[in-house]
């Protein structure tokens, strides 16, 4: 399935969050919690602004972004988790 977001929607693929803490404990999966950590895999053209120009997005396809803990709506692509969120929920770009 192909999705393509509108205006200045951005779809985030979640990216998983460590098993071990830095003493070497594992983390059990009930105990983890959601990353708040992603990879761009699709934006939207922009937002109009009042004289009807597009605003250019700060993020592209392949960003590593932090966003977030609560942002945006969850959807199922292919069996992989996805996150279609306005880019104003987007905190980082990671270099």
């Amino acid at each position: 399935m192909k999705l393509k977001p509108l205006n200045d929607r951005v779809l985030v693929k979640r990216l998983e969050s460590e098993e071990k803490t830095a003493g070497g404990l594992y983390i059990p999966d009930t105990a983890k919690e959601k990353p708040s950590k992603g990879q761009v895999v699709a934006v939207g053209p922009g937002k109009m602004d009042e004289n009807g120009k597009r605003i250019p997005m700060a993020v592209k396809p392949g960003d590593e972004v932090l966003f977030n803990k609560y942002a945006g709506t969850e959807v199922k692509l292919d069996n992989v988790d996805h996150l279609v969120m306005r880019e104003e929920d987007i905190l980082a770009i990671i270099d």
